[in-house]
């Protein structure tokens, strides 16, 4: 099983954890690596087992999933590692502030089993990070907060200069909470195509994944359609 997904599980409730393991095991190209119980100890496991990707709890003990995901998916992160936040909480703030702790997804345990299952898939994939609709409730509520004023916007739109014009067009449509069929009906070119701009873009920007292409184009004051660098 050298090529299955890593996973580990960190979920301080027992029998939702168990649940986690059970329906992960399952699965041909999945190996449940470890278990953890709280933030601490999920980022000991991680460093320890190094998993592709952490399904995270937000609230938990000693350490919560969030100040865990900074650990070890954040900035500072040395080995950044892909976060799958799982949470019974279904709000607004916890989705932004996963996200802006370094998380790739972002989802809730009443979720259907297939669906956790492709979650992880995507996440590991590091294809669509997050389902569309999320994105565009996301920036729709919390765009002031990522968008500074036009002095501090500067200085990111310079990072944009250098994406050919094309590159910059799909930023713009990622901004929007895109997905790639969606941008491909959009410019009338083939999925493939969007998935090598979208790749390009983010080696460009030195960015690791959609969610920080959206907010660096909201910090830049460039999106949707008539974004202009």
């Amino acid at each position: 099983m050298s090529s299955a997904i890593r996973v580990l599980v960190c979920e301080d409730q027992a029998l939702v954890r168990a649940g986690f393991v059970t329906i992960l095991s399952a699965q041909p190209d999945m190996e449940v690596v470890g278990e953890a119980v709280d933030g601490r100890a999920a980022i000991r496991s991680t460093e320890e087992l190094k998993p592709d990707v952490v399904v995270m709890d937000i609230r938990m003990p000693l350490l919560d999933g969030i100040a865990a995901t900074g650990h070890l998916a954040g900035p500072g992160s040395l080995s950044p590692v892909k976060i799958l936040v799982v949470t019974t909480f279904n709000v607004d703030e916890y989705v932004y502030e996963a996200l802006r702790a370094g998380a790739s997804g972002f989802m809730l345990k009443d979720a259907a089993p297939d669906e956790l299952v492709n979650a992880v898939r995507t996440v590991a994939r590091g294809d669509s990070l997050l389902a569309p609709a999320v994105t565009r409730a996301l920036i729709g509520r919390f765009a002031e907060r990522v968008r500074p004023s036009a002095v501090f916007a500067s200085p990111e739109r310079d990072r944009l200069k250098v994406l050919a014009p094309r590159e910059y067009e799909v930023l713009l449509l990622i901004s929007e909470g895109l997905s790639n069929a969606e941008i491909a009906t959009e410019l009338v070119i083939s999925p493939e195509t969007v998935k090598t701009y979208v790749s390009r873009i983010l080696t460009k920007l030195n960015l690791r994944d959609r969610v920080q292409a959206v907010v660096l184009a909201y910090r830049a004051g460039v999106t949707g359609r008539g974004g202009r660098a």
